[in-house]
Parts: structure tokens; C-alpha cells; sequence
């Protein structure tokens, strides 16, 4: 009986030994390189839906949208376009329960980089968890909307027609816009962090929302 309770204890130190060398094997599965040119297709918006990515966005230099980024069997995206000319980008998974366990892929892999031309679209859209957005001379007609649930969001020279709408949770919201202050009525939510805007500010032909849980909010206006 002993014997038995032996054999038993060592063959789940051996599992339990197996199951943690699965887990800190990062998920590097195969991934690949790949990159979408818009190619003239007429975009009007943009809407970028992922977990655990770093986007930076930058304009593009040959009046072309561009996303360059790394997938693989497990972690790939749906990209499409529909009727109303919005291109969609968003993350899909093939993965195994134990699959969910495992470190992170190398950050390598899980940046997109995106290129817009300036003035073309009406508006963009970016969700991310625990990673940073970046942004970086953009401008569109109408609207941007930025989220990361637990990374920052971060832009410089921030050009819009008409509204920006600004979340982070666990991370900062901080960067500058093209304008000035007077140019947008202004709504801030900040917990546990500083802030420095006014929480309510009305008037201007622009509006600004910012929402902040945890972090701090540090926005400058530039002309």
C-alpha cells in the first residue's frame, strides 16, 4: 500500500513538473509575418478590436493604408471590409484550453503596426488590453477612439474635425493635440490618478472625452 502512495506522490510531481514547463514555454508557435495594403480600395474608418497588443499607428508616406503584424495558427485576425467602407481588424484564436496557460508570445509578435494617410478617413477606432496605443501625427474628419484596458494611451499631434474619446485603465492618457483648448467642450473622468484639464469644460465646436482609472491624464494643445 506505501509502494502504491509512492508511485502515486511521484507521478504527480511529475505531472505537476510538465505542466509548469508548458506554462513558462512562452507561445512562439510558428508565427508569421504578414501585411495588408489598401491598394485604392476606398476606407472610410477603421475599427481595430484586439487583446494584448501593442498598435502604433503612423501616417503613411504613399497615400496608402497599411497594417503590418505576426500571426499564426493559434493567433491570427479577421480583416475585412464592409459596405459602409470600414475596414475591420480584429484578433481570432484556435487555442487549446492548456494553450491559455502559457506566457505570452515574444512582444515581437504581438505589435501591429498601422500607416493611414493623413485626412483620409472619417474616423478611427483601437481597442487593446495590457498593452500601449500609440499614435503619431494623425489626423482623420470626424473621430478618434482610443482604449487600452491596462496599458497607456499615448499620441502627438493629434489632429480631428470633430470629437476624441480617450480610455485607459491601469495606464496613462497623455499627449497633445493640434488646437487649442478654447476649440473643444471637455469631459474628464480621473480616479486614482491626476489630471491636467478641467473635468467640465463647455464650449468649442470640438468635443474631448477622457477616462482614466489608475493612471494620470496629461494632455497639451499644440498649434
Amino acid at each position: 500500500m506505501k509502494k502504491f502512495w509512492v508511485i502515486l506522490l511521484v507521478l504527480v510531481v511529475l505531472i505537476l513538473v510538465a505542466l509548469v514547463v508548458i506554462v513558462l514555454i512562452p507561445a512562439n508557435d510558428n508565427f508569421i509575418q504578414k501585411s495588408y495594403i489598401s491598394n485604392d480600395e476606398k476606407i472610410n474608418a477603421i475599427i481595430v478590436d484586439v487583446a494584448d497588443r501593442e498598435v502604433e499607428v503612423r501616417q503613411s508616406t504613399d497615400g496608402q493604408i497599411h497594417i503590418d503584424y505576426y500571426e499564426s495558427e493559434k493567433e491570427y485576425y479577421n480583416l475585412s471590409v464592409n459596405d459602409n467602407n470600414e475596414l475591420s481588424f480584429t484578433i481570432a484564436y484556435n487555442k487549446s484550453w492548456l494553450d491559455y496557460f502559457r506566457l505570452k508570445p515574444n512582444i515581437t509578435y504581438r505589435k501591429i503596426y498601422l500607416q493611414v494617410p493623413a485626412n483620409l478617413l472619417d474616423s478611427i477606432k483601437i481597442s487593446t488590453t495590457n498593452e500601449t496605443i500609440k499614435l503619431e501625427n494623425i489626423s482623420v474628419v470626424d473621430t478618434v477612439t482610443l482604449n487600452s484596458n491596462g496599458g497607456d494611451v499615448e499620441f502627438n499631434n493629434l489632429n480631428v474635425g470633430k470629437q476624441i474619446d480617450l480610455v485607459a485603465k491601469n495606464g496613462d492618457i497623455k499627449g497633445s493635440i493640434v488646437g487649442y483648448l478654447d476649440d473643444f467642450c471637455i469631459s474628464c473622468n480621473i480616479k486614482k490618478g491626476n489630471c491636467n484639464l478641467p473635468t467640465h469644460k463647455e464650449g468649442g465646436a470640438k468635443s474631448l472625452f477622457a477616462d482614466c482609472n489608475n493612471g494620470n491624464i496629461v494632455i497639451d494643445f499644440v498649434q
